[in-house]
């Protein structure tokens, strides 16, 4: 695998990313653990995803692939092995921070729940 420093900071990132956005809906989280393991073993350091995930966004299923990538991170305790890119949404979609922009600290240390 080939690797590129990450703007100005001394991590390494692989040139490729592991996409993640389908876990929860398209794909389960069991097929989401196979994926992030091949992708570990060949070298993939970089994994991306979004609190709207999965997609298509749903009341239903939003914030399940962070849930599915904590729970393969306390099953393999590999965090640190892991640069992972998140990103929040705008507003606009009711059901996450009730449509609104709302970014407080308590937002990002909600509980885990069950994916």
């Amino acid at each position: 695998m080939e690797y590129r420093k990450l703007g100005r900071t001394e991590l390494n990132i692989s040139v490729i990313g592991l996409g993640t956005m389908t876990w929860g809906f398209q794909n389960s989280q069991a097929e989401g653990f196979e994926q992030m393991d091949y992708a570990l073993e060949q070298g993939v350091n970089f994994f991306d995803t979004a609190e709207m995930y999965a997609i298509p966004p749903m009341s239903e299923t939003f914030g399940t692939t962070e849930t599915i990538i904590g729970n393969w991170f306390a099953s393999r305790l590999s965090r640190e092995k892991v640069i992972l890119a998140s990103k929040i949404t705008g507003p606009g979609l009711s059901w996450i921070r009730d449509g609104r922009i709302l970014l407080t600290r308590k937002i990002f240390y909600l509980p885990l729940r069950e994916a």
